[in-house]
C-alpha cells in the first residue's frame, strides 16, 4: 500500500479521533479528498436464527442510515443449534443472502463435517447456493473434489457470488475497497478438515496486501476467523496487525469477543482498527471509517448494536422466511436423543445440587464433555463444568432434544487447556470456597476426584486432587477439558484466565448441550448415580473415606443434620429419637409446642423440639402416651416414617405403582408394603439379592444414605404451600 504516512501526523489524527474531533487544521480541500464508509459486521453466529427477525428489522434500520456500507461475516456460521443440525447451513443461507451480504471468510466450524459420511458436501453447497463470495487466503480446497470449480487462489476485481477467491474488490461509492479473508490454522486440530489444507496466516496476508497494492488499492480489510487474542503462537488479529503492513481494518471472528470499543494497533503504514461483534446474532457491528487521500484511517467510530428480542422491532419478511425452518426445529425439539433415563438428572439447587455438591447430571455433562476432548486430543485427561451452567434437571423417561437444550441452553462451546497442577489447585479451591452455601462457580469434574474440607478456611480447603488414581502434582501440566466461558476465567477463576491470555487455551467447539445429546446417546439407558467424584470431609474419625456411606455422612453433616462430634458410630443401630430428629431437620420443620408424651426425660431440649414437630405434623403417632426414643428402628418403621415425611414434604399421600419386587414381605400390612415399595420406586433404599430384610434394625450408616437419599429426592417436587 503506498501510503504517504507519517507515524507523528497520524498518531494525532487519532488522538482527535478518539475524542471524537476532526482536527482544525485539515482544509476544506483536504477534506474533499476524505472517503467514509460503513462496515457493518457479524461473526461466530453458529445457526443461532431464533432471533433472526429482530436483527434483520436492526440491519435494515442502520443500512438506511449509511448508504455506502458493505455487511460482512468472519466466519462459524455452522454449528451450534438444531437450527444447523436440521439444514447443515441452507437455513443461515436463506438469510444471509436476504440481508444481501458482500463477503464471508471461514471459519473452523465450517470444517465439522469433514468425518461425516458426505464429508464437506454440504460445505460446499452453503458456497454454491451464496449470493456472495466468499474470500480465503490461506485456505486451499484443492484436493477436495466437492469444491472442484469453486476456488480461485487470487485476488480479483470481478468476484463471483458462489466462488471461494484470495480476496476481492468492492467498489463503495465509487472508491475500490479490497477485502481479504484468513482462517485460523488451528482448524487441523479443533476441526475436521480432511484434505483440505492451511497455510501460514502472515505470509498469506502479505501476498494478498501486495496483490491490491498492484492493483493501486489503499483501502484494505482483513476478514479474519483467527481470533481476537487467541494462541500468539498460531494466530491472533493483534499479531496480524502488528506484522503486516497496509492492513487498514480487522474485522475479527473465532474468539467471540464483545469488542464494544474497536482495537486500534500502531502498524508500520497507518492505524489498524479491529473490530469483532461477540456472537449469536446477539449484537450487530458498525464500523464507521473516514480514510484521507492516502488511504490512512483519520476517524473511526465503532460500535456494537445489541439486538433487542424484547422491546425491539421485528422484520415480517424474515420471520416469515424463518417459519419453515422454525417449524421443523421445533419439531426436533420433542423429538428423542436416543437415551432414557431410568433415574432423575439432578440439575437441582440448593446444598446437593448443583451448585454446592456432585450430581448425576453433572457426571454425565462432564463425562461427555472429556469423551469429546479425548476424540481431538487424546492426552486431555479430565474435564470440567461450572455449575451454575445448568440450568435443569432431566426427569425420567425418554429424553429429548428440548431437555438437553433446557438443561444447557446458554451453547457454551468446549475448550481446552493446558493447566499445572499448581493451577488446578488454585481452580477448585475456587470452586469449594464457598461451600456449603451455592456458588454458580461449583465445578462437576470427569477424569479426576476432589476432596476438600467444607469446614476449612477458604483456600485452603483442598485435602486432596486426584486424576486417574494419582495425587495431582504442583509442576506437572495437565490437559483439562471445560467451556469456553469458564476458560476464560468466568466466575471468577483467575487461574484460568491468566493461562488463557497466555495462550494456553484452544477453543475447537462444539457446543455443550451437543456433546451431551451425544453422550445421552451413547449411554442408551441411563442409572448413573453418585460417583464419589467430589467429597466434602467430615470430622469423624471413626468413618473411612473410602467408604461406601461415606458422602451420605457427609451430605447430612453439612445440612446441619449431625451433630459435630469426633465419632460417628457408623455401625451402632439408630434410635427412635435420632431417626425422626433427622427427619424432621431434613425436612425443615419447627414445633410450635410439646409433644404429648410421657419418656422423654433425659433427652436434649433440641431432641424433645423435633420429637414435638414430627408428631405435630403427623410423621409420628401416640402408642400409650408414649415415644419410646431409645428403641431401635427397624427398616419396615422406617419406611412408614418416611412415607409419613414425604406426605408432608409434598402434601399428597404417595402410591406405589407395583409392588416392590421383595420376597420377604410376609404378613406386612399393606401401608408396610406401600411405604417399603415407595422406597424401591425412589431409590431410597433397596435391598439385596431379592430381599428388604423389613425386621432387620436400621444402622446409623443405613440411616445416613437413606435419609440423603430422601432428601434427595423430595427437591425433585414442589413443596406444598
Amino acid at each position: 500500500m503506498s501510503k504517504k504516512y507519517f507515524k507523528g501526523a497520524a498518531a494525532s489524527m487519532l488522538l482527535f479521533s478518539m475524542a471524537g474531533l476532526t482536527p482544525a487544521a485539515v482544509s476544506a480541500e483536504e477534506a474533499s479528498k476524505d472517503f467514509s464508509m460503513t462496515v457493518f459486521h457479524t461473526n461466530d453466529t453458529h445457526a443461532h436464527l431464533e432471533n433472526i427477525p429482530y436483527f434483520a428489522a436492526l440491519l435494515k434500520e442502520k443500512r438506511a442510515e449509511v448508504p455506502h456500507n458493505v455487511l460482512l461475516h468472519a466466519g462459524d456460521v455452522f454449528s451450534g443449534t438444531l437450527y444447523f443440525n436440521e439444514f447443515q447451513g441452507q437455513a443461515d443461507l436463506a438469510f444471509m443472502n436476504y440481508f444481501g451480504y458482500d463477503a464471508m471468510t471461514f471459519g473452523n466450524h465450517e470444517f465439522d463435517l469433514g468425518t461425516s459420511v458426505d464429508g464437506h458436501k454440504g460445505l460446499a453447497d452453503f458456497v454454491k447456493g451464496a449470493e456472495f463470495p466468499f474470500v480465503s487466503a490461506n485456505v486451499n480446497f484443492s484436493a477436495d473434489s466437492h469444491f472442484d470449480g469453486l476456488q480461485s487462489r487470487e485476488v480479483t476485481a470481478e468476484p463471483e457470488n458462489g466462488k471461494i477467491f484470495n480476496g476481492i474488490v468492492k467498489e463503495v461509492d465509487g472508491e475500490k475497497v479490497g477485502i481479504f479473508g484468513l482462517t485460523t490454522e488451528e482448524t487441523v486440530a479443533i476441526s475436521s478438515p480432511e484434505q483440505i489444507e492451511f497455510t501460514n496466516y502472515i505470509t498469506e496476508a502479505k501476498a494478498a496486501v501486495a496483490a491490491f497494492e498492484e492493483m493501486g488499492i489503499n483501502k484494505i480489510i482483513a476478514l479474519t476467523h483467527i481470533g481476537f487474542d487467541d494462541n500468539a503462537a498460531v494466530d491472533n488479529d493483534q499479531e496480524l496487525a502488528k506484522n503486516v503492513p497496509g492492513i487498514d481494518i480487522i474485522v475479527g471472528g473465532h474468539t467471540h469477543s464483545k469488542l464494544e470499543e474497536p482495537k486500534v494497533i500502531e502498524g508500520e503504514s497507518g492505524p489498524v482498527v479491529i473490530v469483532q461483534a461477540e456472537q449469536y446474532h446477539n449484537y450487530l457491528g458498525q464500523l464507521d471509517v473516514t480514510f484521507d487521500e492516502n488511504g490512512v484511517i483519520k476517524e473511526y467510530n465503532g460500535v456494537l448494536h445489541a439486538v433487542d428480542t424484547k422491546e425491539g422491532e421485528k422484520d415480517d419478511e424474515a420471520e416469515e422466511l424463518l417459519k419453515p425452518y422454525y417449524d421443523q426445529v421445533d419439531s426436533t425439539m420433542t423429538s428423542p436423543t436416543g437415551g432414557v433415563a431410568e433415574v432423575f438428572l439432578s440439575g437441582l439447587r440448593n446444598l446437593g445440587g448443583v451448585r454446592a455438591g456432585e450430581t448425576n447430571l453433572g457426571n454425565i455433562i462432564t463425562d461427555g464433555m472429556l469423551g469429546k476432548a479425548k476424540e481431538i486430543d487424546p492426552d486431555v485427561s479430565i474435564a470440567f463444568q461450572n455449575g451454575g451452567g445448568i440450568r435443569a434437571s432431566i426427569d425420567k423417561g425418554e429424553v429429548t432434544y428440548g431437555d438437553v437444550l433446557t438443561v444447557l441452553p446458554f451453547g457454551n462451546n468446549l475448550a481446552i487447556m493446558e493447566l499445572s497442577g499448581a493451577e488446578l489447585r488454585e481452580t477448585f479451591e475456587h470452586s469449594v470456597k464457598e461451600y456449603p452455601k451455592e456458588n454458580g462457580g461449583f465445578l462437576h469434574v470427569a477424569g479426576m476426584q476432589v476432596i476438600f474440607d467444607g469446614t476449612a478456611e477458604p483456600g485452603k480447603r483442598i485435602v486432596s486432587l486426584k486424576i486417574a488414581g494419582k495425587e495431582v502434582e504442583a509442576d506437572k501440566m495437565y490437559k483439562a477439558a471445560t467451556n469456553v466461558f469458564t476458560a476464560r476465567g468466568g466466575d471468577g477463576f483467575e487461574a484460568l484466565g491468566k493461562a488463557y491470555e497466555e495462550g494456553r487455551a484452544s477453543e475447537p467447539g462444539f457446543s455443550d448441550w451437543e456433546n451431551l445429546a451425544d453422550h445421552i446417546k451413547s449411554l442408551g439407558k441411563i442409572t448413573n448415580g453418585l460417583e464419589g467424584r467430589i467429597i466434602a470431609t467430615v470430622p469423624y474419625d471413626d468413618v473411612s473415606l473410602g467408604h461406601w456411606s461415606y458422602p451420605f455422612i457427609s451430605d447430612l453433616y453439612y445440612r446441619d443434620i449431625l451433630a459435630d462430634n469426633s465419632t460417628f458410630k457408623p455401625g451402632v443401630q439408630i434410635t427412635r429419637a435420632e431417626m425422626v430428629s433427622w427427619i424432621v431437620k431434613a425436612n425443615g420443620l419447627k414445633a410450635e409446642g410439646k409433644a404429648p408424651f410421657s419418656d422423654l426425660d433425659g433427652l436434649s431440649d433440641d431432641l424433645k423440639a423435633d420429637i414435638a414437630a414430627a408428631y405435630e405434623n403427623g410423621i409420628i403417632k401416640v402408642t400409650d402416651g408414649k415415644f419410646n426414643p431409645n428403641d431401635k428402628v427397624t427398616r419396615a418403621q422406617f419406611a412408614l416414617i418416611l412415607e409419613r415425611a414425604f406426605e408432608n414434604y409434598t402434601g399428597e399421600k404417595y402410591t406405589a405403582s407395583a409392588k416392590a419386587p421383595y420376597s420377604d414381605f410376609g404378613n406386612y400390612a399393606e401401608d408396610a408394603v406401600n411405604a417399603i415399595s415407595m422406597l424401591h420406586e425412589l431409590g431410597i433404599a433397596t435391598g439385596y439379592d431379592g430381599k428388604f430384610m423389613p425386621d432387620q434394625f436400621t444402622t446409623r450408616q443405613q440411616a445416613a444414605k437413606i435419609v440423603s437419599n430422601y432428601i434427595y429426592n423430595t427437591k425433585q417436587v414442589k413443596k406444598a404451600e
